[in-house]
């Protein structure tokens, strides 16, 4: 067998392969051999067919047959002897077979890239920092208060914050229009529930109270034949409503899930999962922050055969999370190429840091996940026998320890932060 090797453009091989014409011929041969047995033919006995015979008749189909098996097994070794690694199905192109002349065929495809890790010590990663305090355990205290929140009628002129409920009929140049009139609805002041400048209209009116006011809908606005024209609203306030906040008392503690009332349980119990929440999230930013490191310092040319696989695997799976959803396959090949990408260089680091994981540490990160859940005996038990969740989980232990190796590797700067601006990086 001959084979010689053309790199193309990037990535792309050319594997053109020449298999001697006594080798195909010899496997032709025993297969007719092996049929001739069996082949049943008008005019003579089962298994007294002539090999002539068996030939004009059959051997165009045997060579088809025989040339399909050789270019696979031929494929294999030539890429072995060229020390080759494709990337997705090559294509083939057969010239013409003949028996008694050589066999040859082309296959095109990518190789995966040789990746040479850049130092890691070179690399700089930005570490955030940042612990749970007192005044982030009371201001958890206030948002859950606000989800437990009354509210009470009072016999005062309405304010920003509190609920009123209205009746309102609304017209353009004199006309009514749909979704313009409703009764007995509540809004709350400052909420932004209804169109710029309404809400601000109705501040200091008591239950009783009427007014008449205009203002214009935004330039923007969903209905075209309303968008930037002057309504006028005529509004009747029937209530005022003011929050009522609940007492942190043995109720309250048992509508979060203490079953003995006891507020202090209730604080340490909130302070816990605020503790596990900030460490998920300072793990996956530094995570991030690895990873972007990792990929600035090592670009990769990667096969497009399989970053084109991985966008069509990024599609479905949103299609999933968001049925509907009518993204094309183009919107996630940045994702895709950035995941082949890290999925390269982790695989080296791996490989040149020996690092290994084992079952009790996969174990540990489904014990982990299973804490948000309220029966995490039963989560430990579904993950631990299925075995696609498990080596999804083994890929997220393994990420996990490279990254820890990679920064007691490279040089880490810790930079302090605040739960909230951890957990709540928009409000910055």
């Amino acid at each position: 067998m001959q084979v010689s090797v053309e790199a193309g453009e990037g990535l792309e091989r050319k594997l053109t392969v020449q298999v001697p014409a006594e080798t195909v011929e010899m496997e032709v041969n025993n297969r007719l051999n092996s049929i001739k047995n069996t082949v049943k033919m008008d005019g003579f006995r089962p298994g007294k067919v002539p090999l002539k015979v068996v030939k004009q008749k059959y051997s165009g189909t045997v060579l088809q047959e025989v040339a399909g098996e050789l270019m696979q097994s031929s494929f294999r070794e030539a890429l072995t002897q060229e020390n080759l690694n494709p990337a997705g199905d090559p294509v083939i192109h057969a010239e013409d077979l003949e028996l008694g002349k050589v066999m040859e065929y082309t296959a095109t495809f990518e190789v995966y890239p040789e990746v040479a890790l850049s130092p890691i010590s070179d690399l700089s990663i930005e570490k955030i920092e940042a612990v749970v305090d007192g005044g982030d355990v009371d201001k958890m205290i206030e948002v859950l208060r606000k989800q437990k929140m009354d509210w009470v009628e009072v016999d005062r002129a309405s304010a920003d914050g509190d609920r009123i409920s209205i009746d309102f009929v609304g017209t353009v140049d004199g006309e009514k229009f749909d979704g313009g009139s409703a009764n007995d609805m509540p809004m709350v002041l400052g909420a932004g529930q209804m169109i710029p400048g309404f809400e601000e209209k109705l501040t200091g009116l008591k239950a009783s109270d009427e007014t008449t006011f205009k203002v214009p809908f935004p330039e923007d606005y969903a209905a075209k034949e309303l968008a930037g024209k002057e309504a006028e609203f005529a509004v009747t306030v029937k209530k005022v409503e003011e929050p009522k906040l609940p007492e942190i008392d043995e109720e309250f503690a048992k509508a979060f899930g203490v079953e003995s009332g006891d507020t202090e349980q209730l604080m340490s119990d909130i302070k816990a999962n605020m503790d596990r929440e900030l460490d998920r999230k300072l793990r996956a930013i530094l995570k991030g922050n690895v990873m972007d490191a990792l990929v600035a310092a090592n670009p990769l040319d990667v096969p497009a055969a399989v970053v084109e696989q991985e966008a069509e695997t990024l599609k479905k799976q949103t299609e999933v999370q968001t049925p509907g959803s009518t993204l094309t396959v183009d919107a996630f090949m940045d994702d895709a190429k950035r995941r082949v990408q890290l999925g390269l260089i982790l695989a080296e680091v791996a490989k040149m840091s020996s690092l290994n994981i084992d079952a009790d540490m996969i174990k540990a990160r489904i014990e982990e996940m299973a804490q948000d859940y309220d029966d995490p005996d039963e989560f430990v038990r579904y993950y631990m026998g299925n075995q696609e969740l498990l080596s999804g989980v083994q890929t997220l232990v393994m990420e996990d320890k490279v990254v820890d190796w990679i920064v007691d590797q490279a040089s880490v700067s810790a930079k302090n932060s605040t739960f909230d601006e951890v957990m709540n990086p928009q409000s910055k």
